[in-house]
């Protein structure tokens, strides 16, 4: 982990100790993933839980997905879990984000199901997860214009380099700093932004407008070419194989 999370390991532990449910992973997603947190910054806990039977053959409609938010030791964390049915739906669609969740370096707890759902994910990449990085690329982008803030110009970078690393290579990388090394095409100014949000989570961007707005547009270009050209397939392979993993753990769950 980062040298900001190493300081608050216990804390992460304690909480992702206290979920009802048995829970298959949990990583640290956000800005602590994407290579740029600030000092002020929060941490994003990402993971996935497992319902047992019985919760899902009754009236009641299921907690198929849990969210807390705490304040410990002047730490806000936020937790954010879905259940392995549903997180295995979200995997065969064209969403970057639970993939970048499920493969995150940064791991607070793990087991061989973890293991064997990232194993999957070079069989659910396809060209259309272009589209996911493309729309929140755009969201950002607009909040930038509102804000005039570092942190979506930030979040805008990095979801037009990872679609396009990721087409180009059919790996995920969110890791911003890592793509800008990797990536010729990186604007020559990521550094430089990254240090300055590590000063502060919500400080103003010292740039040109007229000029990010020209990278961003060469970037969602390069990203559009990228599609056009890439080897991922256009529907994900791995349906059968997330039905029977789905399965067996349910089982084991009520077996055990």
């Amino acid at each position: 982990m980062t040298q900001t999370l190493t300081a608050h390991e216990a804390v992460l532990d304690s909480v992702v100790a206290e979920e009802p449910h048995p829970l298959l992973f949990a990583t640290v997603s956000g800005a602590h993933l994407y290579g740029f947190p600030s000092r002020d910054s929060d941490v994003d806990l990402r993971g996935v839980h497992l319902l047992p039977a019985r919760a899902l053959l009754g009236l009641d409609e299921p907690e198929e997905t849990r969210d807390r938010t705490w304040h410990r030791d002047g730490v806000e964390l936020d937790l954010v879990t879905h259940d392995l049915r549903k997180f295995a739906r979200l995997m065969l669609r064209r969403n970057g984000y639970v993939l970048e969740q499920l493969t995150s370096p940064l791991v607070v707890r793990t087991t061989p199901l973890h293991a064997e759902l990232t194993a999957l994910v070079p069989r659910v990449l396809t060209r259309h997860h272009a589209h996911h990085y493309r729309g929140f690329a755009a969201t950002q982008w607009r909040l930038f214009e509102r804000s005039g803030e570092l942190k979506p110009l930030l979040y805008t970078y990095r979801a037009l380099l990872t679609g396009i690393h990721l087409m180009r290579s059919g790996e995920i990388q969110a890791h911003l700093p890592t793509l800008a090394a990797a990536l010729p095409e990186a604007p020559a100014r990521i550094p430089d932004l990254i240090a300055a949000k590590a000063a502060a989570e919500h400080g103003a961007a010292a740039v040109r407008p007229e000029e990010v707005r020209d990278e961003v547009e060469a970037l969602h270009g390069l990203l559009d070419a990228a599609r056009d050209g890439s080897k991922l397939p256009d529907e994900p392979g791995a349906r059968d194989a997330l039905h029977d993993l789905v399965v067996r753990a349910r089982l084991e769950l009520l077996e055990g």
